[in-house]
């Protein structure tokens, strides 16, 4: 299948940030792709074409404080950048033929922790995050850069329930599809963290968990960027190709969890 690429400004409190929209000729899910902190959408390009191609209108976008509004970086805080997000998921809903109700979002790191919260705050079908980040709800109003001045570490290495944290209260509200991917050897999201969103989402339909063997936060080896691509798209093949095909209906599936390293 064909795509096409169209680059959008996404407006919000009275600024633009830009965006790709990657979409087939066809109609289809909605595919929003939420960058880790430091991030761009350029990281994001190549897989949402992958994904584009199984009939879905794709989203890449950059967060301000990213891409060209880097120089706002300082004072970017939690608010804003779930602002943003909000606005890039309203962008990608109005485009022509999206389905609202087969949205699937995917974030990495501070991504992650965003698009979980966003799955509480607009419909959201299927939730892919990769190193999911997590982050004390007292400290939102804060600036993203100084949240590690604050206990940040320690936070992330302890147990954490769902009624004390604002993404894990979206994770457990949750009631649609997940996949977790971690970093064998991540010193910024550790172990820890994981398990606390795993354990968040009770209600999930299914829960797909994989490790890839050897890899650190960042994915800086070509070989570990292509491992998360492949899980990505083979999950999301199962999932949208799945549900469109409607063999088994969405409520009717087991659900399923999976880990492998």
């Amino acid at each position: 299948m064909t795509t096409r690429d169209e680059t959008v400004d996404i407006v919000v409190d009275d600024e633009r940030i830009e965006g790709t929209v990657i979409a087939p000729n066809t109609v289809i899910p909605g595919v929003l792709f939420v960058h880790g902190w430091g991030g761009s959408q350029q990281q994001y390009l190549a897989r949402a074409r992958d994904i584009a191609a199984l009939g879905c209108v794709c989203l890449a976008f950059d967060l301000r404080g990213h891409g060209d509004t880097e120089g706002q970086q300082e004072t970017i805080t939690r608010e804003d950048s779930l602002r943003d997000v909000l606005a890039a998921y309203d962008a990608l809903a109005a485009q022509p033929g999206v389905d609202t109700d087969g949205m699937l979002v995917i974030g990495s790191s501070y991504g992650g922790y965003l698009a979980t919260i966003l799955s509480s705050l607009r419909p959201v079908r299927w939730l892919a995050l990769r190193v999911p980040a997590l982050y004390k709800d007292e400290d939102w109003s804060l600036p993203k850069v100084e949240l590690k001045k604050y206990g940040l570490a320690a936070y992330r290495r302890g147990s954490v329930k769902p009624e004390d944290n604002r993404a894990l209260k979206a994770c457990a509200a949750f009631e649609g599809d997940v996949l977790i991917v971690e970093s064998e050897h991540d010193d910024i999201v550790p172990h820890p963290v994981i398990a606390n969103y795993m354990a968040a989402f009770g209600k999930a339909h299914s829960l797909t968990y994989r490790v890839i063997e050897g890899a650190d936060h960042g994915l800086s080896k070509p070989l570990w960027q292509q491992a998360y691509t492949t899980l990505l798209v083979n999950w999301a093949t199962e999932m949208v190709l799945g549900a469109r095909e409607g063999t088994v209906p969405l409520a009717a599936r087991a659900p399923m969890a999976a880990a492998s390293r």
